[in-house]
């Protein structure tokens, strides 16, 4: 039986069809990057569809899981393998840019663990003594071991600048921690809003909100035209309108009475914010972030699942800039992701962008190729690290040829 690689790819926060390139571009020029290498399988390549970034990311996850779970089903029924969970004809790559990387590895996690890294710390109870100890580093957090027979088996995590351990503080320099903190801030101040918004009505929107929430956090769900022109149009447009919406309804708060008068449109708008926020909070839970790195690098060990983060740095373009809490950044060490330091932390390796003069840019052009002039460096080195995720039992037992030097 000649088997199946599947290639599945994740857009990030407020991404969409676009994210990796114009008709899906990229997906398929990696895919006849790797399917070259790898003669003996078949290689196929799935996009997940258009979500709602927003909401609880445990959601997000498991209803992403279960699309997965149903593609992975239709081809192993379509090859006829008698048993998909111990001998399985497909194994799957997992594909994320930014927060889809987020959603890859923590499916990776669940999938091969019953105790997801979502949702397992507090975040307002961390221990600082805590900030620099992983996962591995006390027995206290140690992920459980993993279970090889996981299905759909994953076979890698592969992450574009998935800021998999926070966001570089050159970046929260440029403005998205200004955006995130104006809005978290902002947000903070309407505990009472309810109340003040008219007692039971506000009370019955919330529980609205919530309900909604959890039933679209990761189903497709087309973006309104005017919205998502405005959202191309600033690489800070989600961001900014987060922050706007915050302090908006802060604002009408301070406002008292003024506020009762347009209650609905304010707690609409916070219910968009709060649950955007919702979901990119998960890169300033820290202890989690260094969990769900930490039980990657064991799956990576234990199972041989590949783990591996593309990030971009500035190159040529950029200027060093002024970071209050690490002093000057030289233009040429900005980065958008975090950098793992001396914990493993699995396989990074830099995608140069000599064209971006600032980290959001170069995020967000990744996969275009007039933008990015390291493009084509950056696809054939991310089919280098599949294929070598891919010399495997599984993969020589296939029957489709003879593997090339």
């Amino acid at each position: 039986m000649k088997k199946t690689l599947l290639l599945c790819f994740i857009h990030g926060f407020k991404g969409g069809e676009s994210t990796f390139g114009d008709d899906y571009a990229f997906t398929e020029h990696l895919r006849q990057l790797v399917a070259a290498d790898l003669p003996k399988i078949n290689v196929n390549v799935v996009v997940y569809p258009k979500y709602e970034t927003r909401g609880d990311l445990g959601e997000c996850v498991g209803r992403f899981r279960d699309w997965l779970m149903n593609k992975v089903i239709d081809l192993e029924v379509a090859a006829g393998t008698s048993s998909p969970t111990i001998d399985p004809s497909v194994r799957v790559v997992l594909v994320g840019h930014s927060m889809g990387g987020i959603v890859a590895a923590e499916t990776a996690i669940e999938l091969s663990s019953d105790k997801p890294i979502h949702g397992s710390t507090d975040p307002a109870v961390e221990d600082p003594k805590l900030e620099h100890r992983t996962a591995d580093s006390a027995p206290l957090y140690r992920p459980s071991s993993p279970n090889s027979l996981m299905f759909p088996y994953i076979q890698g995590v592969l992450g574009f600048d998935t800021p998999y351990l926070g966001i570089a503080p050159a970046v929260f320099a440029h403005g998205v921690e200004g955006h995130y903190a104006t809005a978290s801030a902002a947000l903070s101040q309407l505990s009472s809003l309810t109340s003040l918004l008219g007692g039971a009505k506000g009370a019955q929107a919330q529980s609205n909100a919530t309900t909604q929430k959890r039933q679209v956090a990761a189903l497709p769900a087309p973006e309104k035209k005017d919205e998502q022109q405005k959202s191309n149009g600033s690489a800070w447009g989600n961001w900014g309108k987060i922050a706007m919406v915050a302090g908006a309804a802060a604002a009408a708060a301070a406002g008292g009475a003024a506020a009762y008068y347009n209650r609905d449109q304010i707690t609409q708008s916070v219910s968009w914010a709060t649950s955007h926020l919702e979901f990119v909070g998960v890169l300033y839970r820290k202890e989690e972030l260094r969990r769900r790195v930490a039980y990657m690098v064991r799956l990576n060990k234990d199972l041989g699942v590949g783990f591996g983060n593309f990030y971009t740095r500035l190159g040529r373009a950029a200027g060093s800039k002024e970071v209050s809490m690490v002093g000057t950044v030289m233009g040429n060490e900005r980065t958008f992701c975090v950098l793992p330091k001396k914990d493993p932390a699995g396989d990074w390796r830099e995608a140069i962008n000599n064209k971006a003069m600032d980290e959001v840019t170069a995020h967000i052009s990744m996969f275009d190729l007039k933008d990015n002039p390291g493009y084509t460096k950056m696809a054939h080195d991310a089919r280098d690290m599949i294929v070598k995720w891919l010399q495997n039992d599984w993969y020589e037992s296939s029957n489709g040829g003879v593997i090339r030097a």
